[in-house]
C-alpha cells in the first residue's frame, strides 16, 4: 500500500513538470534598466554663432591685413554700409549682438588678433551700463583699460580710436553713468600714445541736453541714416591713412 501512495505522488510530480510553460506559475518579469540619457551638448557662451560666421567668412576670404577693424556692439553691427561710408579706407566690421566689454575681450582671439589691422576702433559700454545698475562708469572704464591692455600685449602699437557711448531716448536715464564713463576713458585717452577718443555724446544732444529723436530708429536705441552720418563726421578725421 505505501509503495503505491509513493507510485501516485510520483506519477502526479512527473505530471506537473511536463505541462507548458504558461500552466506553471507566472515568473516576475525582469526589472528593465532605464536607458542612459545622451550627455547634453555643452552651453556656448553668448553670441557665438555669430562669432563661428564671422569665422566661417574669414575661411573662405581672409581680409587683408593692415585695413581698419571696426569692433564693438551692434551700433557698428547695423552699419551695414560702413565701407561705403569711409570710401578709399578697407574696413572690416566685427561689430556683434548686444555686446558689451565682457564679449569683446572674450572673443578678441577671433575677432581683433587675426586680422592685424592698422588700427582699431571700438564702440562698447552702452550695454555694459544698460546690463545692471551695479555696472558703473568706473567698471566701464576698468573694462576698457583691460581690453586696452589686451590689444597692446597682441598687436603692440595699433592705434585704437574709441568711439564715445552715445546718448539714446531709450536709454536716456543711463546718461549721468555715461557722461561719467565717457569722462574717464577720455582721460585715460589723454594720457597715452596711440588712442584716441571720439566725442560723439555732445553731437547727439538737443540744445536742452536730451537725445536728438530724429537720429534713431524705431527702438529709440539703434540709429538711422542720420545718426550714422553723424558718426562718419566725427570718426573720418581719425582713421589713419
Amino acid at each position: 500500500m505505501k509503495s503505491s501512495l509513493t507510485g501516485i505522488i510520483l506519477l502526479i510530480f512527473l505530471s506537473l513538470a511536463e505541462l507548458p510553460l504558461s500552466a506553471q506559475q507566472a515568473q516576475p518579469a525582469p526589472v528593465l534598466q532605464p536607458l542612459q540619457q545622451p550627455l547634453s551638448q555643452p552651453k556656448q557662451p553668448p553670441f557665438w554663432n555669430e562669432i563661428a560666421e564671422f569665422r566661417k567668412k574669414d575661411s573662405v576670404q581672409h581680409p587683408p591685413a593692415g585695413a581698419i577693424l571696426f569692433v564693438g556692439s551692434s551700433s557698428f553691427r547695423k552699419w551695414t554700409n560702413v565701407q561705403s561710408d569711409f570710401p578709399g579706407y578697407t574696413i572690416i566690421n566685427r561689430g556683434f549682438g548686444g555686446s558689451g566689454f565682457d564679449d569683446v575681450i572674450h572673443y578678441a582671439k577671433d575677432i581683433i588678433y587675426p586680422y592685424h589691422p592698422k588700427q582699431i576702433v571700438i564702440y562698447c559700454g552702452d550695454n555694459d551700463l544698460a546690463s545692471s545698475e551695479k555696472v558703473t562708469a568706473k567698471k566701464v572704464y576698468k573694462r576698457f583699460v583691460k581690453l586696452y591692455d589686451l590689444i597692446r600685449k597682441h598687436l603692440q602699437n595699433v592705434d585704437i580710436v574709441y568711439v564715445s557711448i552715445k546718448p539714446s531716448p531709450s536709454r536716456e536715464k543711463l546718461m549721468p553713468r555715461m557722461e561719467e564713463a565717457n569722462d574717464l576713458i577720455r582721460d585715460f585717452t589723454a594720457k597715452h600714445s596711440h588712442v584716441r577718443f571720439v566725442d560723439v555724446y555732445h553731437l547727439m544732444l538737443t540744445p536742452q541736453g536730451h537725445p536728438m529723436e530724429d537720429l534713431f530708429i524705431g527702438d529709440k536705441l539703434h540709429m538711422n541714416e542720420k545718426g550714422y552720418k553723424i558718426w562718419q563726421k566725427a570718426i573720418l578725421p581719425y582713421l589713419d591713412k
